[in-house]
């Protein structure tokens, strides 16, 4: 009951201060400045460069002195990288999209830029409805062919650093080339509504990263990609993940944590009412094998379904992807206080659930309530190492704590 009870305090706390700030309003009353993209020169052809025509309504908007919304009407415009900067003489700035956005074709237009879509120190910015299309398969193809040392590094699709009082509702993001959303840095953030595409296989393409920001909430969102649907970084505090489909992906994974000495801890973290269909992960924390100061304390998975997940409950503080550049020594990142409630499903493999945590810092609080996977015709099982904790209620595959 106190962990249900944390757990709803937290999402009142996020969501007030997200819903009741003045821009959740942003052009409600109507008075807001309307800028149109098409009467700054963008074209909606898909053919011609419209990015100082973006840039341009978003100078008029960040200069009015009410609020004001760009608005995108339907069509297909080309854009290159585009960075929408702060310090803005209103906090009330509405993206409303009814076309797509599309990258260009040749990969290397995009692909050395940081960010596409970039917003830097904006404050009460919102963007409605809209199609972002990378067309990051050709880069995909490029990383995954015996050449990708010469393929540039590609681009988030969406990201916002150092800012506050965003929300992004309605939005597709399609064929990102690295990241397709990511916040960073980042207060009072509202994500929901939106939907992710890119194929099972596509690398490093993570749906919604999370990193250095608080009070972040993600509601009804559907993520289909060859990453992480949910990657959560260091610094991250009070996050609220509700209504999350991750299928395919790599579920939703708060790490990979230590790669630095001095890390920001997680804390606060709650996913309620998700389901992970065929993902390569369900619900995982990870951690490489070298010192850290980081931690994760307070977390809540509530009400989770599994579907052919291969390794549906997973906490592994040696994570190494394919065995490379391993750095073999002990993680110092502290993980601890982390609830599986109501966790039910099948397991594509036998091992459904598995803990392994270091002797120096073994894993702590761990409690798993109500749980249910199965696998097929084999037996599940759990494995634990260094792992310390408590179950309640009905649990499969028999606890190892």
């Amino acid at each position: 009951m106190v962990q249900l009870t944390s757990c709803f305090c937290t999402l009142v706390f996020i969501l007030l201060h997200i819903l009741h700030h003045p821009s959740a309003a942003a052009a409600a009353d109507g008075a807001a400045t309307v800028y149109n993209v098409l009467s700054f020169g963008a074209k909606r052809n898909a053919v011609t460069d419209s990015t100082q025509a973006f840039l341009d309504a978003w100078a008029a908007a960040c200069a009015s002195p009410v609020s004001a919304e760009i608005r995108v009407p339907k069509g297909r415009y080309l854009l290159d990288s585009m960075a929408f900067k702060g310090d803005c003489n209103n906090t009330q700035i509405t993206f409303r999209i009814e076309g797509t956005l599309v990258a260009s074709p040749d990969y290397r237009v995009l692909g050395q830029a940081n960010n596409w879509l970039g917003f830097e120190g904006v404050s009460g910015v919102t963007i409605i409805g809209g199609t972002l299309d990378a067309k990051g398969s050709a880069l995909w193809a490029c990383k995954l062919s015996t050449n990708a040392s010469d393929c540039p590094t590609g681009a988030t699709s969406l990201s916002f650093t150092n800012s506050k009082n965003i929300r992004v509702e309605g939005l597709v993001s399609l064929n990102s080339q690295m990241f397709h959303i990511v916040i960073n840095g980042c207060q009072d953030v509202l994500i929901q509504g939106v939907k992710v595409i890119a194929a099972g296989k596509s690398p490093n393409t993570d749906g919604i990263h999370v990193q250095l920001s608080k009070n972040v909430a993600i509601f009804n969102t559907s993520i289909k990609t060859g990453d992480d649907c949910v990657s959560i970084g260091p610094g991250t505090k009070d996050l609220w993940m509700e209504h999350i489909s991750c299928s395919p992906g790599h579920g939703i994974s708060i790490g990979s944590l230590a790669k630095d000495l001095e890390e920001e801890g997680v804390q606060n973290v709650t996913l309620k009412n998700a389901t992970f269909k065929g993902t390569t992960n369900g619900l995982r924390i990870k951690s490489w094998a070298r010192p850290s100061n980081g931690f994760v304390q307070g977390v809540q998975f509530l009400d989770v379904e599994m579907v052919d997940v291969q390794n549906p409950i997973v906490i592994d503080q040696s994570y190494c992807p394919h065995n490379l550049n391993c750095p073999g020594q002990v993680s110092g990142v502290k993980i601890s206080d982390v609830l599986y409630q109501n966790i039910r499903g099948t397991s594509a493999t036998a091992v459904a659930v598995k803990f392994a945590c270091n002797a120096a810092n073994p894993c702590s609080g761990i409690r798993l309530e109500d749980v249910n996977l199965v696998c097929g015709n084999q037996a599940v099982q759990s494995y634990c190492t260094n792992a310390i904790g408590t179950t309640f209620g009905s649990v499969q595959p028999s606890s190892c704590l």
